[in-house]
């Protein structure tokens, strides 16, 4: 199908939600123009350790998007997106570091920029659309809390501490001010459908909200907004929040209400939601009204069990979405 027939899918977030939308949505680029816009806040694990030790943007998200949209027809394709997200589990100083997040700091470093490395990346990888940092500017996360309390930095306000977590977030800003990436302003502008989430709400969807810019562009945009919703509560950021309550709150750092919100109906595991409990966590309640948005209640759960990989020693959703169930979906809006 020629480019300019394609619809203009634009998938905003970062982490594990936007890798698996982006996977299943990967099935539709035959028609479909994706563009992945990630958060450039990621403070944790090997993302944050590259971070500090070479000063660049952070490269654990926008790796995580090449791979999902990474080529698919053969068995050296399959390896390569193995590589990519293949973590290192060892004794020394690169245990916990993932290859890919190696391997674009090092393209950083030959060729001068992030945005040159990630284009050459997309090339090794023959990815199926775009990846584009929301900033190219290198800045923090900021939360303030109900008690008072002002927190810098994305993995600290991603898990905690138990006195900050019992608080609710009342604002979220980035530090220094940086402005919005003008190509992934662009495809905002550009695009029929905006899909935001699923994923932590402060930490990966609204961190692209708060670049200056962003939501001025989301407004204008004739796009329509899709906001996934997550499958759970998340300790620290949207303890005893519904689905309207997640709504709310990307409608007030992105300026505008979805149109609509995909919502989960299926059962989830006992086995796994007691783990959940004992850290605080629960299923997120739909109490959405149906004269705010569309609300499209189905099935969206993935049936595997995830398994943490050797080396990542961060905290890692246990349930999650099904790609391709998701993809299906966000198709038929298109229509």
């Amino acid at each position: 199908m020629n480019t300019k027939t394609k619809k203009r899918v634009v998938v905003v977030g970062g982490g594990t939600g936007t890798y698996t939308v982006l996977t299943g949505l990967k099935k539709y680029s035959d028609t479909l123009d994706l563009t992945a816009i990630v958060a450039m806040t990621d403070s944790g694990g090997s993302t944050g350790r590259l971070r500090d030790e070479f000063g660049y943007l952070p490269v654990g998200d926008v790796r995580m998007a090449l791979t999902a949209l990474a080529h698919e027809g053969d068995e050296e394709d399959a390896l390569l997106r193995k590589l990519f997200l293949h973590r290192f589990a060892t004794n020394g100083n690169i245990s916990g570091h993932n290859f890919g997040s190696l391997f674009l700091v090092a393209l950083t470093d030959i060729l001068g920029s992030e945005e040159s490395a990630i284009e050459a990346a997309s090339r090794v990888l023959r990815v199926c659309g775009t990846v584009l940092p929301v900033t190219h500017e290198k800045v923090h996360l900021v939360a303030e809390y109900s008690n008072g309390e002002r927190i810098v930095g994305e993995h600290e306000i991603d898990e905690p501490n138990n006195s900050v977590g019992e608080h609710k977030i009342t604002s979220l800003s980035i530090t220094p001010k940086a402005t919005l990436n003008t190509k992934a302003r662009e495809a905002l502008l550009q695009a029929d459908l905006i899909i935001c989430g699923p994923g932590d709400l402060y930490t990966s969807v609204l961190a692209n909200c708060v670049v200056d810019g962003f939501s001025d562009v989301l407004k204008a945009t004739k796009g329509k907004m899709v906001y996934i919703s997550n499958l759970m509560t998340k300790f620290g950021q949207t303890t005893g929040m519904g689905v309207k309550g997640h709504m709310h709150e990307l409608a007030r750092y992105s300026g505008r209400i979805p149109d609509f919100v995909l919502v989960n109906t299926a059962t989830l595991p006992d086995d796994l939601l007691s783990r959940y409990e004992s850290e605080r966590e629960y299923p997120l309640v739909q109490d959405c009204e149906s004269n705010e948005c569309r609300v499209i209640a189905d099935d969206f759960l993935a049936s595997e069990e995830v398994v943490r990989g050797k080396g990542d020693v961060l905290k890692r959703s246990l349930i999650r979405h099904d790609p391709h169930k998701l993809a299906s979906a966000i198709v038929d809006l298109l229509h």
